[in-house]
Order: structure tokens, then C-alpha cells, then sequence
């Protein structure tokens, strides 16, 4: 019995029921033209393959010829730990029996890890950044390609780089990181001259350490004027004694930070000239440069042949 009768045309499902089960699953299948889709697909691939391979090549040639262009970038490190607060705990008992004069007179309450806070936060400031840039005559070597080395002036002086600017810039190639487990406080410099960026790590330490010894020393000398002027106008036993005590731990902490070079971070591992650079990573600029223009390829030859057959349809 054949699926279509000859007078009526296709058979209804109710029809195809009340057929025998050996006619009925004796009906061919549909057939999925998959295989003729890849077929397809693959003659396309072949028919454009030189258009695949010159747009390889070219993305290839133009990734090698960006990476050998890069100016290389090599990183500075140098490594240091929080310098003991020798003077904390004394500091921090008087405290305890006379806080609000010691409040008063500008004295640090806390303990060495407030100290380290904020000298980590001074290192990262923009303040200490323009001090340490200006000290150093950074803004020629930071805008290098702005600067007439050989007139002493800017290319441009409207368009001469601000203090901003170089804050920017040197803050987008310095790094502070700490590991909390250890305490180890990490400090990197990125920059094209691998002697420059082993200095300016080096002096950055060595800037923050002089800073923050020259701060304490301030704030202790104030602190001191202000409790010897509190001294003259208490008779009370009890308070005299007391001021004596925060006049005596300032004395010893203006003392300790004479001494002390390494005031705020102890170093552990200074910074020495790279000599492997960091970027570019040539040869996986060059293999992204190869996938980009093989998948440019086969788009451009699928949508060149999709164009072709619009035509030819037309």
C-alpha cells in the first residue's frame, strides 16, 4: 500500500494509524541535510582560502611589527617590613592613666600598626608624590617625548604637563602591596630604563623613612612645648607628675628618631636593576595577532561568498 492514494493525495494521520505497523515503519526518514551544510561550509573555506591565509599573514606581520615597536617595560621591586615601635608600649601605658592630655598635646595613641597605615597612605599621596617629583626633576623624564632636552624647555609650553599629570603618570607605575600573613610590604616601579626604576623604588623608601622621621620629631617637639606650658599653669601634684612622665616619652621618641634611619619601613630586599623586562609579551601578541586574522579570514570569505550568491539569486 503506498502512503499517498492516488485520487484523494496524501493520507491523513488518521489514515496513517489504521495502516499495518510493517507499511508503517517501513516509511523512509526525513533526511537532515547536515552533512550537506558542512559541506557547504567547507568549500567555502576552500574556494577563499588564499583571502584566509593574505588576511593571517597581514594581521600576523602587523602583531610582530607592534611588538617589536613597544618600548620594553621592566619592574623594580624592593621589600620591606613595618619598623618596630619601640616607644609604643610606654607611650601607650601613659596614655592609659592620662589620655586627654596626651589627646591634647598631639600625642600618637595607637601602636606601630597606625603608624604603618599611615605611612603607607603617605607613600601612595599626592602631596608626597609632587615633593618626591620635584625633588628629583622627574617631570623631563616623565614626559620625555614633551621635553627639548637639549634647550632646557618644553616643545610646547601651553600644552607643558602639570603637576596633575605627573602624579598621574607616577602613580600608574608605582606599587604597594602587603601581605597580610607575613606583614612583608612589597613596593614596585615599572619603567622603560631598568637602572631608573631600581633608583626611584630605593629613594621612594628612603624618602618616606625621612619624611615620616622628620613628622614624629615635629609633632613630638610640639607636643612638648604644649605640655610644658600646661606644667607651668597646674600646681596639682598628680598632673605634674603625669606631664613629666609625657614630656619624658616624648624626649626619648625625639631620640629614637634621631637614630633611627630606617623610621618607618625596615628594608629587607632593595631594589637591584632588572634585567628582564615585563611587556611587551611579544609572542602572545604575535599568536593573538595570528587568531584575530585567521577569524577575520574565514568571516570575510563567509560574507564575501553570502554576497556573491545575493548577486547571483538577484
Amino acid at each position: 500500500m503506498n502512503m499517498q492514494d492516488k485520487n484523494h493525495g496524501p493520507l491523513t494521520p488518521e489514515e496513517m494509524k489504521q495502516l499495518p505497523q510493517a507499511v508503517y515503519f517501513a516509511q523512509p526518514p526525513m533526511v537532515v541535510d547536515d552533512e550537506i551544510n558542512l559541506l557547504d561550509y567547507w568549500r567555502v573555506l576552500v574556494e577563499y582560502k588564499k583571502l584566509i591565509v593574505l588576511l593571517t599573514v597581514l594581521a600576523t606581520a602587523l602583531a610582530l611589527t607592534v611588538a617589536l615597536l613597544m618600548t620594553p617595560v621592566y619592574r623594580a621591586e624592593v621589600m620591606v617590613m613595618p619598623a618596630d615601635d619601640k616607644t609604643g608600649g610606654g607611650l601607650s601605658a601613659l596614655a592609659g592613666q592620662f589620655g586627654g592630655l596626651a589627646s591634647l598635646a598631639g600625642i600618637e595613641l595607637g601602636g606601630g600598626g597606625g603608624q604603618t597605615a599611615a605611612a603607607m597612605a603617605t607613600l601612595n599621596s599626592r602631596a608626597f608624590t609632587e615633593m618626591f617629583i620635584n625633588e628629583h626633576k622627574l617631570m623631563p623624564v616623565l614626559f620625555a617625548q614633551q621635553w627639548d632636552a637639549q634647550n632646557k624647555h618644553w616643545l610646547v609650553e601651553a600644552d607643558a604637563p602639570t603637576a596633575w599629570d605627573a602624579f598621574k603618570v607616577f602613580d600608574g607605575i608605582r606599587t604597594i602591596s602587603e601581605d597580610k600573613k607575613s606583614g612583608m610590604i612589597t613596593l614596585s616601579v615599572e619603567w622603560t630604563d631598568p637602572a631608573l626604576a631600581a633608583a626611584w623604588a630605593n629613594q621612594l623608601i628612603e624618602r618616606i623613612n625621612a619624611h615620616q622621621q622628620a613628622k614624629a620629631i615635629t609633632e613630638a617637639k610640639e607636643s612638648i612645648a604644649y605640655l610644658r606650658q600646661e606644667l607651668e599653669q597646674t600646681g596639682v601634684v598628680e598632673m605634674r607628675q603625669s606631664i613629666f612622665n609625657l614630656i619624658e616619652a616624648q624626649t626619648k621618641q625625639i631620640m629614637l628618631a634621631n637614630v633611627r634611619e630606617d623610621y618607618a619601613f625596615k628594608v629587607i630586599d632593595p631594589a637591584v636593576v632588572p634585567e628582564e623586562k615585563i611587556k611587551p609579551k611579544r609572542a602572545l601578541i604575535v599568536v593573538l595577532g595570528f587568531m584575530v586574522g585567521l577569524m577575520l579570514g574565514v568571516f570575510t570569505a563567509f560574507f564575501v561568498s553570502f554576497i556573491k550568491k545575493q548577486r547571483q539569486a538577484v
